[in-house]
Parts: structure tokens; sequence; C-alpha cells
């Protein structure tokens, strides 16, 4: 069938593949160094408790079948060195149907991760992955020229990421419709970048246009991407633009940059450089890919009607293989920021003169005269919940409790996960937690005292606390 296959997306499913490698490679080294203290034998939300109490059906994993450290390291390690060997194009050197089965390992041992990960994967950037992972399974290698269906396919998934984002945001917080929202958004965001302080300090006419901009790019250019070329592919370009200036404001671990690749494969390759000759596409390749067609496009019935609804949601699943999902960021935006400060004193009668140490986060702000990092697209997990912890004392109920037993005992893995433990010969007595107001510091303030934060004390977020 001639019109299954387009030859000028041999370079752009290339790049898109090696892409979508890396962005692999990045989630699965995320999750053999941050899981023992997560979701470990003795982590905050151990996996052995998730699986003895949530069937098959509802979070099907490997997982299910066996749980040990060791073996989730197995698992982890071993995506590391699929993907590195995909983003070095091992897949273009084996037969069609063995590179599909390669993907297809890779997708099945994330999804098995993802789905025991409880509150540690409970953002859209995984769902995200696991879709676009999904059809990246029946794309091909250069045994074949990139099929029409998964092409389209991928496009529907950037369309539902860009156009369900622009709508939450319509419909949600009056400062989008306004034009104000980065008044605020760029120093409540979850995790600042090293440039969200001066991003925050531009003229407030250009935060209006960074928003109108962002309208037109989420709710115009998206219907762009089912135009012929070269229209297409400009409307790409242009979604890739308003990525990389997510990717300078701040740190959302790979979401902006599987959007990129996502983008990149609606650019038309054939601009660039011409397709080598390719063989001829076996019949049940084709076979193989309508049938994943008609699956997807059934399966798109809901987050589709999800999108038309007044009641739209963020970031949903709507089956267990997160197969096709909703999307969506931001559709209320922070004025204020408050931070869960933690502490601890080695003194084990406290009085109104004891000395608290501050633990120090990767990610999160902390220390005033720290200036932000860039992480991303490395997915600092326990720095993300930590800011939700700060929104509502809710989001931290499951983990955060066992989080302060694990600073009081000097667990080794736990400690792993922050940038600076201020008792490193011998646990605390007593550790605290306290919410903070956290504001930028102005251009004088700054150079005045060095600090690119000022901070207030808000109230109790725990009391001081010891092991029993």
């Amino acid at each position: 069938m001639e019109w299954f296959v387009d030859s000028d997306y041999w370079l752009s499913r290339l790049v898109f593949q090696r892409a979508l490698a890396g962005v692999y490679l990045i989630a699965f080294l995320t999750a053999a160094l941050q899981f023992r203290a997560l979701i470990g034998e003795r982590g905050m939300l151990p996996v052995p408790a998730f699986v003895r109490r949530v069937p098959w059906r509802q979070a099907p994993s490997l997982f299910q079948l066996h749980y040990s450290d060791r073996f989730f390291a197995l698992v982890a390690w071993s995506g590391c060195l699929l993907s590195a060997a995909l983003l070095a194009g091992a897949a273009d050197h084996i037969p069609l149907g063995a590179a599909m089965a390669w993907w297809a390992v890779l997708w099945l041992l994330y999804l098995s991760i993802v789905n025991v990960g409880q509150t540690w994967y409970g953002f859209g950037w995984e769902s995200l992955l696991l879709e676009t992972g999904f059809l990246a399974v029946f794309l091909g290698n250069e045994r074949t020229a990139p099929p029409v269906l998964v092409l389209f396919l991928l496009r529907w998934v950037l369309f539902r990421v860009e156009f369900g984002a622009g709508l939450i945001k319509i419909r949600g917080d009056e400062c989008w419709r306004k034009l104000t929202c980065l008044d605020y958004h760029h120093e409540t965001q979850p995790m600042p970048g090293p440039l969200s302080w001066f991003f925050h300090h531009l003229p407030r006419p250009a935060h209006r246009v960074e928003v109108a901009a962002n309208h037109v790019t989420q709710l115009v250019v998206p219907f762009l991407l089912f135009t012929p070329q070269p229209v297409a592919g400009a409307a790409a370009a242009l979604i890739v633009v308003t990525q990389l200036w997510l990717v300078l404001s701040g740190n959302f671990a790979w979401l902006n940059w599987i959007t990129i690749v996502l983008a990149l494969s609606a650019v038309d390759g054939s601009l660039i450089a011409e397709a080598p000759a390719l063989p001829a596409t076996p019949l049940w390749y084709e076979i193989v890919v309508i049938a994943v067609t008609v699956l997807v496009l059934v399966l798109s019935y809901r987050p589709a009607r999800n999108l038309l609804s007044r009641r739209q949601q963020m970031n949903r699943s709507y089956d267990s293989l997160h197969l096709v999902n909703a999307y969506g960021a931001f559709g209320t935006v922070g004025r204020i920021r408050h931070e869960v400060v933690i502490e601890g004193t080695e003194e084990t009668v406290l009085h109104e003169g004891t000395v608290w140490r501050e633990y120090g986060f990767r990610g999160k702000p902390g220390d005033v005269r720290a200036m932000p990092r860039q992480f991303a697209p490395y997915h600092l997990r326990l720095d993300w919940m930590m800011w939700f912890a700060a929104l509502s004392p809710a989001y931290a109920g499951p983990w955060f409790g066992t989080f302060m037993e694990r600073l009081l005992e000097g667990d080794r893995d736990t400690l792993k996960l922050l940038r600076h433990n201020p008792f490193p010969d011998a646990p605390p007595a007593y550790v605290r937690a306290r919410v903070y107001h956290y504001r930028y510091t102005t251009w004088r303030e700054l150079r005045a005292t060095g600090a690119w934060w000022h901070r207030s004390h808000v109230r109790e977020f725990l009391r001081p606390t010891r092991l029993l």
C-alpha cells in the first residue's frame, strides 16, 4: 500500500527515536538512583505493601510477580542499558520485528515501574512517556519507511498535550484570561531554575506577551499539526520554541523535552536530507499498525470527551496501560510561595535556645543565598512532592511521617536524596518541619545581600518529634 508509508519522514523518525531513547534513559536512571528510599523494601511507600493490596488488573507490573530491591535495580539498570543502545542507533541494525520487540520491552519495563510507583510516579509526564513509548514500538526502523498512521497518532498525542494545557488554563485561573499569571508563576512554580529569578523580574508587559504567546501556541497552533507541509512543520517548530522557553524558565523534569521530541516527529525531514532506499513494508507489519491505530482511536474517545468537558481533568490515565491519556498543566497558579523547611537538633532536651540545623534539598528552595540550579530533565521526585506538601498537608499524608523517621534513623538511602545532611556523624535527636513564605529578592536586595530569596516564618508543619 503506497499510502501506508512516507519516506520524507525518514530523518524525522531517526531524530525522534534517538531523542525518545534519551528521555527513556533519564527516566530509568532517575528510577535506579532514587527507588530505595521512595518505594524500596524500606522506602516511604514500599512496593511490597502496595502489591499486596492492589490487584494485577489495576496495576499490571512485573513487580506484581516478584519484588526485591535487587530485582528492581536489575529492571531499572537494564532499562538504562537498553535505552543507551537505542540512543546509539542499535535498533536500526536488526530485523524489524526484533527492533519492535526491543522498544516493547523498554515500554514494559517502564510501565512496571510507573504502576507501582504510587505518589512518586503520579506526574503527567510519566503517562506521556508511556503513551509515546507505546507508539514508538510501531514506528519501524531502517528496514521500512515511516508509517503514516503512527506519525498521525504521534501528532494526536502532541495535540492533546498542547491543546489540553491551553484549555485547562482558559477554563481555570482567571489570571490566564487576564494575562497576569506570569506575574507570579516564575516565583511560585514547583522548582525554579537558575534563570527563573530573571524571568520573574522581566517587565510586566513582557509577561503579558509571554501569556498571550502561550495561548496562541497551545490553543491555535496544535490544529495546524494536521495540515499539509510545510505548515505542519512550522507549527511543530513554534511548539519547540515555546518548550525551549519553558526549559530556560524552570525545571519540569522531562515534560518539555518529550513534548519537543513529539514535535520533531511532525517536521518534514526531507528538507534537510533525502531518505535512502528503504525495503518494502511487510504485510504483517501493515496489519499490526492498522490494528494498533484502530485501538488507539477507540481509546481516544474518553480523552477527547475530556477536552470538550467543562469539568476537564488534567493528567489522567483511562486505562492501566497508560495507552491514551488526558494532559494539562497549571490550571491554577499560586500567588504566594510556601516551602516546608525541615530541621533537626542533637539536643535531647528542648528549650527556647535549642539550636536547629536545616536539611538542604537538591532542587527545591532552602538556603536563601543558594541560586536555583538546573536539574531537568532529571526528575527530583522528593523535591517535587515537598512543593505539593507546602500546598496542603494532605499531599504529604502517605509518606511524610516515614520520611521524618528515616531522617531520625540516619537512613543512608534517604539522605542520598538530599543535598546537605547537617548531621554527618550521628542522626539528630529531634526533627521538625516549619512552613516559610518565600519570595524573590529585588535587584537591590540581591546586590546588597547576595540572597536570591527572602523568607519569613508562617506556621508549624510538624512539631518536634523523635523516635519512640
